[in-house]
């Protein structure tokens, strides 16, 4: 059996050092394979996120981007265009910035920053409302909940009192497989977290359980933490079991997202019966 090898990279975005943040696979091809080949990758690379890119012919952007968990397309993935911008510009020295044309979340844009790369997505608006069911398979009782009502992604933002209640949430995840959503725990921070802002992110019926930082869910917190700390920018910490810093702006439609990126591997990934 012939088989080809594609280029593949796997660095981890909002990370303040290797081996934390969120851990992405970044593969560029020259065109689109197959949507069934790339889930397949997406499943045997098994991150919460594999990002492909193809030059984009359309004249729109730099490339075209796509992302893929374990078992689905998404829309939008923050972390993953981060990794993506930090491969592109991390072969180019002399390149401030990329950008990418998506399906449904518009051009994207990743530019250096002055600390890690800064990255403009669209953001989301977020209302108040009841999901009986999702707050009793987050045992977050009677918190309120906020569905968003404009942006790429079906998001919730669950508000609890405080830091230490956000880390101790338990989560019914079979319960949370069935409602197709993604969930944000936030809280304010604490010296623990040493930001302005917390949360946990639970995506199961996507294929992730817990992510580790989820840009996307921050496209989110930056318009509802801006506007109940009265300011547009502010420190984000998630705390998952790797945590990762984002920072936060929100700029009208857009929500900015600042962190770093460090490659950890790089190589090629062999695709039997391409070739």
């Amino acid at each position: 059996m012939t088989s080809v090898t594609l280029p593949y990279a796997h660095i981890d975005a909002f990370a303040d050092r290797p081996f934390t943040g969120n851990q992405a696979a970044v593969m560029p091809l020259e065109t689109w394979l197959p949507d069934a080949v790339l889930q397949a990758i997406g499943e045997e690379n098994n991150f919460a996120e594999t990002a492909f890119i193809v030059p984009d012919k359309t004249g729109e952007a730099d490339y075209e981007l796509r992302w893929f968990t374990p078992t689905s397309e998404v829309d939008l993935c923050g972390h993953a265009t981060l990794a993506s911008g930090h491969y592109v510009l991390s072969q180019d020295s002399k390149r401030d910035s990329v950008s990418f044309r998506t399906r449904k979340a518009g051009i994207l844009k990743v530019s250096r920053g002055t600390k890690g790369y800064d990255m403009a997505l669209p953001a989301t608006f977020v209302q108040a409302y009841d999901h009986p069911e999702l707050s009793a398979a987050l045992g977050t009782g009677g918190a309120p909940l906020f569905k968003a009502v404009r942006g790429v992604e079906k998001t919730t933002i669950i508000l609890l009192d405080d830091a230490d209640a956000v880390r101790k949430v338990s989560v019914d995840m079979a319960a949370l497989t069935d409602i197709p959503v993604m969930a944000i725990i936030t809280a304010p921070g604490d010296a623990q977290s040493g930001t302005d802002v917390i949360s946990r992110v639970f995506v199961p019926a996507w294929g992730v359980p817990e992510d580790s930082v989820t840009g996307s869910a921050h496209c989110a917190l930056a318009t509802f933490w801006s506007e109940r700390l009265g300011r547009n920018s502010f420190s984000a910490y998630q705390a998952s079991q790797r945590g990762g810093v984002v920072q936060c702006r929100h700029d009208g439609d857009e929500a900015v997202l600042s962190g770093e990126c460090f490659t950890v591997v790089e190589g090629r990934f062999a695709l039997p019966g391409l070739g």
